[in-house]
């Protein structure tokens, strides 16, 4: 796997500026690091109306951003419930609102980003607890946000993508009522084990081994292990030698699977096995892989013309798969 000429020579122009090694790193520096990487993201896609609320969460009141497409009317409309990257102690609402503000474009949809807590102020469960508080509440109070329940779906990218994929291997265990999509964009959905991309992809290719050794180092509590599956979601799809999922498998339901990786990146290969780990139990599934690609890329539009060009193409798999109500 090659990387795309104009994606190397952005990571050159990184690597000269930032020599201080992620084992050294603070999380203060992580969280600026990535808040300065973001800024890349190229012009905001604009909106009709963006507001910033607050929803219940567990351990007190959670942020929101509602994102309301152009044109869009004041009746319901599909929505998104999306979480952030970051590798669970950085990233942010105001971090990732380019990203937002792309998906509610493309998809023509009212999505929610949601602020979770991060580590290691608030360690291990306190983000997926977030995650799935969140997400009860909204699809119970979908039309308070303008959305049309019965068309709902979920997202999440890099770390925001292992909150996706365990909320939604919970609500599926729970006989909860489907949500129409789940979208993971490079998901890590496997802190346990060492992948062949992460072999050839973990230095010098954006996120590195030792940056996801750093967040997952703060995130954790004493006690819990990288192989939890609300940790590393691909668990609780357990097959072959994977550790063994603390639940029966999720069976199938309506809910669409969107996953997109990109060739370059280290994570690239847990995402394409959760795809195919969801297709053998039965779930409709589409994957792509996206070449010449390094991990965040869709969050680099500045940079790398061809993001705008994926996060549209996205933004119409997201259209397709909100479109139809639930049978």
């Amino acid at each position: 796997m090659s990387l795309d000429p104009r994606v190397k020579r952005f990571l050159d122009i990184l690597a000269a500026s930032q020599p201080r090694r992620t084992s050294e790193t603070s999380v203060a520096q992580r969280r600026q690091g990535l808040s300065e990487l973001l800024a890349f993201g190229g012009p905001p896609w604009p909106m009709e109306r963006v507001e910033d609320r607050v929803i219940p969460g567990l351990a007190g009141a959670l942020p929101v951003r509602v994102y309301t497409p152009p044109a869009a009317t004041d009746g319901l409309l599909p929505g998104l419930i999306y979480f952030h990257g970051g590798g669970f102690v950085a990233g942010s609402i105001d971090t990732h609102d380019p990203i937002a503000r792309a998906l509610a474009h493309g998809g023509q949809c009212r999505v929610v980003s949601v602020g979770y807590r991060l580590a290691p102020e608030h360690r291990f469960p306190a983000a997926i607890d977030d995650a799935l508080a969140a997400t009860r509440y909204l699809c119970a109070h979908a039309a308070e946000f303008g959305i049309d329940g019965a068309r709902l779906g979920i997202c999440g990218d890099s770390a925001g993508g292992t909150l996706v994929a365990a909320t939604c291997q919970s609500f599926a265990r729970e006989g909860h009522a489907p949500l129409r999509v789940q979208l993971l964009l490079c998901p890590i959905v496997d802190y346990s084990r060492t992948t062949a991309s992460k072999r050839e992809f973990g230095e010098g290719h954006l996120v590195e081994l030792a940056t996801l050794e750093h967040d997952i180092l703060h995130y954790l509590p004493p006690g819990v292990g990288a192989a939890d599956p609300r940790v590393s979601p691909l668990n609780g799809l357990a097959a072959g030698d994977a550790a063994p999922a603390r639940a029966p498998l999720p069976a199938p339901t309506p809910m669409r699977t969107i996953i997109h990786t990109a060739a370059c990146d280290p994570l690239r290969d847990e995402g394409a096995l959760y795809a195919e780990r969801l297709q053998s139990l039965g779930h409709d599934v589409r994957y792509r892989c996206h070449a010449g690609m390094v991990h965040l890329f869709y969050g680099l539009g500045g940079v790398i013309p061809y993001a705008r060009t994926a996060l549209a193409e996205i933004g119409l798999e997201l259209q397709a798969a909100l479109a139809a109500q639930t049978p």
